[in-house]
């Protein structure tokens, strides 16, 4: 069974858009519950007519979950605690306001939240100001519906969150309405409010009636632009939706490699209980017709009787979990997974061989870091700038934040891939003093690269610290070089 096949058993509602179906069933794969549709398990073979369950209706009792492990992958990498960026900007006052904004709206944690929730396609990631004080949420896309400026294509225009939900779910959010219909429950956001909406019966809708503004619920905020902000995840798709981060492909070879392992659990379960096949003549010394299984239970044969256990061999499970292992290579092959072995390192590795081992990983989360950092993380930062005009922002405390620049452009500065061993920092050392020495380099620009290595969290502060201590004393060098012979002579 393939992807396609299984998404023709979930259930589907025409009055959505034809990409909510699609978000919806790739959101099953990353969740795991991408079989809860099937209502076997796989141990039933039989229902209870006596009629033969297939395979195809059963759900699988082990799972490998090959796409979400590259999902996870991928976004460690992109925004995990050592590879989260660092904001840089010429102004010093609004790179530090920023850095702390980010440390106390745990802005990395709704990155790795979006990152991984946007790898079906898209995300959307909500920005609020409360009391002065700044926050994050990451909104799922699946009943969200973008608009864009006409004469700006890439800046938003309005974002419409629309769906369906049951009368006793409203009603205990405090809505007069009938418990057992169904209504639609509206609201959008634009430049200057986000607008809710009274909930609509379904037959209204249908019947073209708009719904009416519920003014009680309704809030204007003023930015001068719509807070959210709209990631397709991968270069691909369409207006809307990026490419997700696991293709079709990878999700079949994931369903292959689920039941392929459920089948040989349950051939093994066979090999350690095998069944018992009775040629006739005979019988039970112990009396009865019934046969039981056992050593303490002997089967008496005259000449014509037989009694043997058929048992299946053991090299079958060894051979699954080769063409297991196999598919697995292939899946992740396709979604640029890590491909590496652990058990084969026998020593520690450079940093840069670390990188040349995952290659396929880091190009994939190369890519992220497009929709992700440059696009979203930078967006977000800008309009935090942007709202600090409408609002005084406040730290957890209630003080005040110093004011953010318009004027300086803010960009990030990304960590390595892997952390550097002490040779790696040895050779990183010799490079920059070399380049210093030679005048191709700026004292600036050697601190900056080495930040992150030595949890340098801010640049300038470390270089008027490098100014104001004494300079190191004059060292002779390890191996000083030797006179030679003409020299001498």
């Amino acid at each position: 069974m393939d992807f396609k096949t299984l998404k023709a058993t979930y259930p589907k509602d025409s009055d959505y858009p034809d990409r909510m179906a699609e978000i919806a069933a790739r959101e099953r794969v990353l969740d795991g519950s991408l079989y809860d549709n099937l209502e076997h398990p796989f141990s039933e073979e039989k229902n209870l007519a006596g009629e033969y369950i297939s395979l195809s209706k059963r759900r699988p009792s082990a799972r490998t979950r090959i796409c979400p492990t590259v999902v996870n992958d991928s976004v460690s990498l992109l925004f995990s605690e050592g590879h989260f960026p660092a904001v840089d900007c010429a102004d010093e006052q609004t790179r530090d306001t920023l850095t702390k904004i980010i440390r106390e709206s745990q802005l990395n944690q709704v990155m790795i939240d979006a990152a991984t929730r946007g790898s079906v396609g898209s995300v959307a990631i909500m920005l609020r100001v409360l009391k002065g004080r700044v926050f994050f949420s990451v909104m799922r896309s699946t009943y969200l519906t973008p608009a864009w400026q006409a004469d700006a294509p890439d800046t938003l225009a309005s974002v419409t969150e629309r769906y369906k939900v049951k009368g006793d779910v409203l009603k205990a959010a405090g809505y007069a309405v009938d418990e057992k219909e169904t209504y639609w429950f509206q609201r959008t956001w634009d430049a200057t409010s986000e607008t809710w909406y009274m909930p609509q019966p379904l037959k209204d809708a249908s019947d073209g009636k708009q719904p009416q503004v519920d003014e009680s619920r309704t809030t204007k905020h003023s930015f001068g632009f719509v807070p959210m902000v709209w990631v397709r995840n991968l270069p691909g798709g369409d207006a809307i939706d990026g490419r997700p981060t696991f293709p079709d492909e990878a999700i079949d070879v994931q369903i292959e490699a689920d039941y392929l392992l459920s089948q040989g659990g349950r051939a093994l379960k066979y090999q350690s209980d095998p069944t018992l096949h009775i040629k006739e003549p005979a019988y039970n010394p112990q009396g009865g017709a019934v046969v039981v299984k056992g050593a303490a239970n002997a089967i008496v044969t005259d000449k014509d009787g037989d009694a043997k256990l058929l048992e299946i061999s053991g090299d079958a499970a060894t051979a699954v979990m080769d063409w297991v292992k196999g598919l697995r290579e292939i899946a992740l092959e396709g979604a640029g997974g890590n491909r590496s072995n652990a058990d084969k390192l026998s020593a520690a590795q450079s940093g840069r061989a670390m990188e040349l081992m995952n290659q396929a990983l880091i190009w994939l989360a190369d890519k992220l870091r497009i929709s992700y950092g440059e696009g979203a993380l930078l967006d977000l930062l800008n309009m935090v700038v942007k709202a600090s005009k409408v609002f005084p922002l406040k730290d957890k405390k209630g003080r005040e934040l110093p004011e953010l620049s318009m004027d300086e452009d803010i960009s990030l500065r990304w960590p390595q891939w892997y952390a550097p061993t002490y040779a790696d920092k040895q050779t990183q050392a010799e490079t920059l003093d070399a380049l210093r020495q030679a005048g191709l380099l700026s004292q600036e620009t050697a601190v900056k690269s080495l930040a992150d290595a030595y949890d340098v969290a801010d640049p300038a502060d470390e270089l008027r610290k490098i100014e104001a201590s004494p300079p190191p004393p004059n060292l002779k060098p390890a191996n000083p070089p030797q006179p030679s012979k003409e020299s001498e002579d």
